[in-house]
């Protein structure tokens, strides 16, 4: 893997923080009802604290690439299974998604490590690898109310 490889997914990766951090908060204003307020509290929390330092993170790297995260018009939208509900009580349907998508950045991250061990680019390694973590305990968290919900 070359250089132009690993930024291509660090601009990758990017947008899919900064996209989870806009379908994350919309869901947790979306979603109503008692059983859902554990799962409203976790997405404003890890859309706030994590996925937003996430994409602080990935930016910074960018940058010391002499990089640049994308902005919005280089912005394309993939997160499908994470728009919000019709029925703002379908907490499920949420909680589906966000496995969904923490199972895409788990992938994303997990090709970051290897582009950035070919590349011989072990700062980023380390990041992705950071990062990878923060991905696998969210999903595990979301599988956790998976099974609450069953």
């Amino acid at each position: 893997m070359t250089n132009d490889e690993v930024i291509d997914l660090l601009r990758q990766a990017y947008g899919d923080e900064i996209e989870t951090v806009m379908n994350y908060l919309t869901n947790s204003y979306v979603l109503q009802g008692l059983r859902a307020d554990e799962v409203r509290g976790s997405l404003r929390t890890d859309a706030r604290q994590e996925e937003l330092a996430h994409a602080e993170q990935l930016a910074e790297r960018l940058s010391e690439l002499d990089a640049r995260a994308p902005a919005s018009m280089e912005f394309e939208a993939t997160q499908e299974s994470l728009q919000p509900p019709e029925d703002p009580a379908d907490a499920l349907s949420v909680i589906d998604g966000v496995i969904e998508y923490e199972e895409d950045a788990i992938e994303t991250y997990r090709a970051l490590i290897t582009a950035a061990q070919e590349a011989n680019d072990p700062v980023t390694e380390d990041l992705a690898v950071e990062i990878l973590g923060d991905e696998e305990a969210h999903r595990a968290e979301f599988k956790s109310f998976r099974r609450d919900f069953e």
